[in-house]
């Protein structure tokens, strides 16, 4: 079955736009190179009462905010439960501020939410010598080295772009099923994009809510960050993929960016591909040493930014890793503290 994209105009900041019956899908704005997510709100009418359980909310801005008090006045129904399905900024950004808004029960995975905790808390004073190593270690000049270490100083962290999490939260597992109004939605686990994603199954309508895990058109960023510099993401990730072939192939996908889509087997073995295909190239690159930041160009074609280049060294790390543990390089430091993967 090809990919195809749902019939539905795509809506704009603040809008809902109905996708099956008793799901609507909101679109809020990013700051970003992608500069969408998308949220779902589902009907969850239970005894007197009649709301939305939401999934995801947005990152924590001003301009969300905004958008967030129009649209509650425009639906006139509160929400019911608040479900991220992980830590995000612009999943878990808006959460605290729905939670407290609404006092609803608060749902997520246990290693996403406590990692957002401490992601949201930020150093706390702990010294950043560890930081600068990882970016050393990826083989990033001195200059851009300085330019980070700058901006990261200017910078008041993610923790600005999040509200205060909710200090309780009821966990998702694997397996697990949460009643939505009259349905029941099974909960599967994904891993290398960030820690414990949830994904949300509804056999009876036949629709998949991905998050990040699953994306059409472009691979969420599986990448090596420098709080896990011995993290083999990219493993993860390939490990918790297939589990999705097992779905009805012409499930509706309901992703976090772009679109909703038709063809789940089809996308997932596309990723798959995608990083096998990037393996290889590195497998031919890496056969005389090479330095992390050296790779991104056999891995990124477009020319990168300030902001992204991180995003792909911390990509290109997480491919290099996953060769590394496979036992088909090697991975020795040089003069210069930086790390060299070798074909063996």
């Amino acid at each position: 079955m090809e990919l195809s994209f749902i019939d539905k105009k795509i809506p704009a900041a603040g809008i809902l736009q109905e996708v099956a019956t008793g799901i609507f899908w909101l679109r809020m704005p990013l700051p970003f190179d992608l500069d969408h997510i998308n949220l779902y709100l589902i009907e969850d009418n239970q005894a007197e009462q009649e709301g939305f359980a939401l999934i995801d909310t947005g990152i924590g801005t001003q301009q969300t905010t905004d958008i967030w008090e129009q649209l509650l006045q425009t639906i006139n129904k509160p929400i019911t439960k608040v479900i991220v399905t992980h830590m995000h900024p612009d999943h878990i950004g808006m959460a605290g501020y729905l939670v407290e808004k609404f006092r609803v029960p608060f749902y997520m995975s246990h290693d996403e939410y406590f990692v957002g905790r401490a992601i949201a808390a930020g150093a706390r004073g702990a010294s950043d010598w560890q930081d600068e190593q990882y970016l050393v270690r990826c083989g990033i000049s001195t200059d851009e080295i300085a330019t980070a270490k700058k901006n990261k100083k200017d910078s008041t962290g993610v923790g600005r772009v999040i509200t205060p999490i909710p200090l309780q939260y009821a966990r998702l597992k694997e397996g697990d099923t949460l009643a939505i109004g009259n349905n029941n939605w099974q909960v599967y686990i994904g891993r290398g994009h960030s820690p414990e994603h949830v994904c949300l199954y509804n056999a009876n309508t036949n629709i998949l809510i991905s998050g990040d895990h699953i994306l059409p058109g472009i691979s969420p960023n599986i990448g090596v960050y420098n709080t896990e510099p011995d993290a083999n993401s990219l493993q993860q990730y390939l490990e918790t993929l297939p589990q999705f072939m097992r779905l009805p192939e012409n499930c509706l996908v309901l992703p976090s960016h772009k679109q909703p889509f038709y063809g789940l087997h089809t996308r997932v073995n596309e990723l798959i591909n995608h990083h096998h295909e990037h393996l290889n190239n590195l497998r031919t690159f890496c056969k005389q040493g090479k330095t992390i930041e050296q790779c991104l160009p056999v891995l990124f074609k477009r020319k990168l930014n300030s902001r992204n280049i991180f995003f792909a060294i911390a990509e290109s790390f997480a491919h290099l890793n996953y060769l590394y543990f496979a036992g088909e390089c090697s991975r020795e430091l040089n003069a210069k503290g930086q790390f060299i993967f070798t074909l063996k």
